[in-house]
């Protein structure tokens, strides 16, 4: 008998240890969904779109789409959620062009003709060479709106508390992806084997900007507890907009993104 719970505990390290080991090997694969395709702004019947690539310091190419920063309306900075490609964010940007907002969307690297694997640190990397392009083209800090969309809500956060911006809009945000990893697998020790743990929570105090956060009440891949969470360590001024009874699909309703419109155009104005 004893020698069988021997056994026993000898086959439930192995396959511990067997899984701890392929977590660990294959967990960007689990965190990030990349689609690669790279259609043109006009394939997708986008107008007035400028397709420009950017160098980051790390010697990756990204993808920006760019439109309508020559007036002195609010310009939209949007970071994407960890699958697709912008090319399948193409209604947002023309509902923010409908708006009369600049327009800026980047591809994270990997991403949509984006070139190398996407990381943290690779995505914040990312973002800063995105929002210093906007500068070196003459776009105040007070006319960037960082707006985040559920893995690109932490890059924003981190973005915003290291450079001003006009305002912050986090769609679906968690306080750290270590959190939820920490969530949906107790029996790992995440916080240890986790490489690229976005820790918001860590970063939103030193953010100053307007903050605006929505979430919905059923959204089974970031629960609205950890945009909760994030919200009680911000700032103010901010504001917590529950979606109502809507899962994570609510971050491509037009609903949605007016509720922002009507955030930005209240803080910056039209």
């Amino acid at each position: 008998m004893l020698a069988v719970i021997k056994l026993t505990l000898v086959a439930f390290g192995v396959l511990y240890a067997t899984a701890l080991s392929g977590m660990y090997v294959f967990q960007r694969d689990l965190q990030y969904f990349p689609a690669r395709d790279d259609p043109s702004p006009q394939d997708l019947d986008l107008r007035d779109v400028d397709r420009v690539d950017l160098t980051t310091p790390d010697g990756e190419t990204l993808v920006l789409w760019l439109s309508n920063l020559s007036t002195d309306a609010p310009v939209i900075l949007f970071l994407h959620g960890n699958a697709g490609e912008i090319a399948d964010r193409a209604d947002r940007f023309a509902f923010y062009q409908s708006r009369g907002y600049g327009v800026a969307f980047l591809s994270w690297r990997g991403y949509g003709g984006s070139t190398g694997r996407p990381s943290e640190a690779g995505l914040l990397t990312d973002a800063k060479t995105a929002y210093d392009h906007l500068r070196s083209l003459g776009i105040p800090p007070h006319r960037i709106v960082l707006v985040g969309e559920s893995l690109g809500t932490g890059p924003a956060v981190i973005t915003a508390a290291r450079n001003p911006v006009g305002a912050i809009v986090l769609e679906a945000p968690y306080s750290a992806a270590v959190d939820i990893a920490r969530a949906a697998y107790p029996w790992l020790p995440v916080g240890l084997l986790m490489k690229d743990q976005f820790r918001s929570r860590d970063h939103i105090a030193a953010v100053r900007a307007p903050l605006l956060i929505l979430h919905g009440e059923d959204d089974r891949v970031i629960p609205q507890g950890f945009g909760k969470r994030l919200f009680a360590a911000a700032n103010d001024p901010k504001t917590f907009l529950s979606l109502g009874p809507v899962g994570h699909e609510a971050l491509f309703s037009p609903d949605t993104w007016a509720k922002e419109a009507a955030f930005i155009d209240r803080t910056i104005g039209p």
